[in-house]
């Protein structure tokens, strides 16, 4: 039986962390870094004092996506710089990596590394690419469809797949050519938007338009999808934990005045998949 437990989710920002965005990543020492893109920091939070402090990525910064890389430090995709920036979190030093002047604007999104430690990443103006840290050397590929590359993840096997939330498919990269194939969803016009891998290397997808979470298993080809509680949900992002218990995170919508949609908090759904059972739902409000 599968289970969905739902938990009410707090936003982000406040007065004492300015521009704060949802992309976060915890850091080694314990500490969580932010993206503040509305100020061009990097910005980051002791949970222990509650005090965050911001690093100046450069003038036109404005990140978007941050991770942790095997080195320890945040990487981040800038699509103000149309970059990926790497911080040293000792020093406190802004590296830039520019992407080629022919790529032109990536809207760069989001980020990950590869068995290999080289860092590929989107742009949902239609490219993905990789940059290798240790050479500099960066390669920009077109997608097959334009428009959309989103999130973006890395299976144990070192395989590659990004979610085209525009153009509603998974793209699975071939990381020594670099090329990708399209992977269809059951359920046309989903808006896949983010991706994270399992330990089984199965791919959990978050379909943002359909409001389904979805699982795509390389081993035999196949693809599961579950419709989230409530009225017109919208699954904005998936986490897949070290237990492979998936996190789905929701944001939902209600009509104004009969016109304007009015944005309400997001929540959280915690769903365990057992394969030999139906997808069976049980949903539990937190306060």
């Amino acid at each position: 039986m599968s289970a969905v437990n739902e938990k009410k989710l707090d936003r982000g920002a406040s007065a004492s962390n300015p521009g704060a965005r949802a992309p976060i990543a915890p850091a080694p020492d314990g500490t969580i870094w932010y993206t503040a893109q509305h100020v061009g920091a990097l910005g980051n939070l002791d949970p222990a004092t509650g005090e965050t402090r911001h690093i100046p990525l450069g003038s036109g910064s404005a990140p978007h996506g941050v991770i942790v890389g095997p080195d320890g430090a945040p990487w981040i995709t800038d699509g103000g710089l149309n970059a990926i920036v790497r911080v040293d979190p000792q020093t406190e030093e802004v590296q830039v990596f520019s992407l080629p002047a022919s790529s032109g604007y990536a809207n760069l999104n989001t980020a990950a590394f590869d068995n290999n430690n080289v860092l590929w990443f989107t742009g949902q103006n239609g490219i993905y690419g990789r940059l290798n840290p240790a050479t500099g050397d960066m390669q920009v590929f077109d997608a097959p469809r334009g428009r959309g590359p989103y999130g973006i993840t890395v299976t144990p096997d070192g395989t590659v797949y990004y979610a085209s939330l525009a153009n509603s498919y998974v793209g699975q990269i071939d990381p020594q050519t670099g090329e990708a194939s399209v992977l269809e969803p059951p359920t046309s016009g989903q808006g896949a938007r983010r991706v994270w891998s399992d330990s089984q290397g199965r791919v959990w997808v978050s379909e943002w338009d359909a409001g389904q979470l979805a699982v795509y298993d390389p081993a035999n080809d196949s693809w599961r999808e579950w419709k989230l509680p409530g009225d017109r949900p919208q699954a904005y992002a998936v986490y897949v934990d070290e237990r492979d218990m998936e996190q789905i995170v929701e944001q939902w919508y209600a009509a104004e005045d009969g016109e304007h949609p009015a944005e309400r908090s997001p929540r959280l759904f915690q769903q365990r998949d057992q394969r030999d059972r139906g997808p069976q739902r049980h949903e539990q409000k937190v306060e």
